[in-house]
């Protein structure tokens, strides 16, 4: 667990490392607006205490929070949801319509993560998963408006990445907080050319068609800047949302060929996929060693590999 780093951004909007993992990992935004805050993702209930703290240093009270966004229910993004608006008298939690009901009850996301991860792992790295009253959850769909002390933030549907996604759009600042939509880019891995990237296609709801087209949307604004959760401000969108498209592609075209070779598909296809972004590390100019970007990268391999063997699974 990383101790709390908080950094603005610029236009009310403070990033806020969860401590998920390791720093520089998992983001949450807060957006100050005339006295009044917005959490855009919250990490797991791990992380209550660095949000709260970059609360108190922009001045604010737990009661001066009115929403809390989520961006959609993968736990890492909203473990601690629960828990965290326990702590925020006000606020009300907004949520994508498929992604309300796993909020108020939320039995079926820990039995599915204990499953994967046993009990001591869960509380290890989530914390307890406790349910949001339905009175203070609001159903986000596609063009829903948050208004935060006048300002307006946009929700609209992104899936791809999960059925349950939104992505926000924030016209002061002339940005997407993404979540996972606009996939992964480490700060370690920046170079002289800028942000390098990558998509996420974790389990179970990988789509890359609809993948595609949500960063299309995205693109479609021409934003100045993106808000990732994995991890934080980034620019150079177009370029960026190009060559996630081409890595989607790339990525399909890599599963296919690794299901085509018969027994052993998820070793062919991790390996290639580590392979594949080692070289795209290299030649964006990554001043980290070959084996560096393996192991940062090591976690996301396997989760990429994962979600195309489940959407291969599904024909």
């Amino acid at each position: 667990m990383s101790a709390a780093i908080a950094s603005a951004a610029g236009h009310g909007v403070i990033t806020v490392d969860t401590g998920f993992q390791r720093p520089l990992f998992d983001a949450a935004y807060l957006v100050v607006e005339n006295g009044r805050a917005a959490f855009i993702d919250c990490g797991t209930q791990h992380s209550i205490p660095a949000l709260l703290a970059a609360l108190d240093a922009q001045g604010l009270a737990p009661a001066d929070v009115d929403w809390l966004i989520l961006t959609h229910v993968h736990l890492d993004h909203a473990g601690g949801a629960g828990a965290l608006m326990r702590r925020l008298p006000n606020a009300r939690l907004a949520v994508h319509p498929r992604g309300a009901a796993h909020m108020i009850d939320p039995a079926r996301l820990v039995a599915g993560a204990t499953a994967v991860y046993g009990e001591q792992e869960m509380a290890r790295s989530y914390g307890e998963i406790v349910p949001v009253p339905a009175e203070r959850v609001v159903v986000a769909g596609d063009g829903h408006v948050v208004d935060l002390a006048g300002r307006a933030l946009l929700c609209a549907d992104t899936p791809g990445h999960a059925r349950h996604h939104l992505c926000v759009w924030d016209a002061r600042s002339r940005g997407w907080f993404t979540g996972d939509t606009f996939g992964l880019s480490y700060r370690e891995f920046d170079s002289p050319r800028g942000p390098f990237i990558l998509p996420t296609s974790s389990p179970v709801q990988f789509e890359p068609e609809a993948l595609k087209q949500s960063i299309r949307t995205l693109l479609a604004r021409d934003p100045a800047a993106m808000y990732l959760t994995h991890y934080g401000r980034v620019g150079d969108a177009q370029r960026l949302g190009a060559e996630l498209i081409e890595q989607i592609d790339d990525m399909v075209r890599m599963a296919r060929a690794a299901q085509a070779g018969g027994e052993g598909v998820h070793a062919r296809l991790t390996a290639a996929l580590a392979d594949y972004y080692a070289a795209r590390a290299r030649a964006h100019g990554s001043a980290l060693s070959d084996a560096q970007v393996r192991s940062a990268l090591a976690i996301d391999v396997e989760l990429n590999a994962q979600g195309l063997e489940v959407w291969l699974a599904r024909g």
